[in-house]
């Protein structure tokens, strides 16, 4: 049977192992996102499109397997891109682990430069 003591240093080691998942995960999150706003960037630039760094959010997360068969966190990044300054695309990409999974740009039409 355990003791009072050993009781309270399992919580402590269990609340302290949670922290540091939470800690890491969070870490882990601002990195990915830093990943998707420069793939955003060159995917709006191979399309001439502007992208508006502000807009990235992560809006879905879930779990999904790598081609080896691990387990990584697969993300869906929203964003916005502009072709001439005024107007808004939605788009998004999606990353599994580090690696650009699928993406997508809605048809725009391209300003005329004169």
């Amino acid at each position: 049977m355990k003791s009072n003591y050993q009781k309270e240093y399992s919580m402590e080691i269990a609340l302290l192992a949670l922290m540091i998942g939470l800690g890491w995960f969070w870490l882990d999150s601002m990195d990915k996102r830093e990943r998707a706003i420069l793939l955003g960037r060159e995917l709006a630039s191979r399309f001439n499109l502007q992208l508006l760094d502000e807009t990235v959010a992560c809006t879905k997360l879930w779990l999904g397997r790598n081609s080896r068969g691990h387990a990584q966190f697969l993300r869906t990044y929203e964003f916005e891109v502009s072709a001439n300054g005024a107007d808004r695309l939605h788009c998004h990409l999606i990353l599994l682990g580090n690696q650009l999974g699928t993406w997508h740009i809605p048809p725009y039409q391209q300003p005329f430069n004169d």
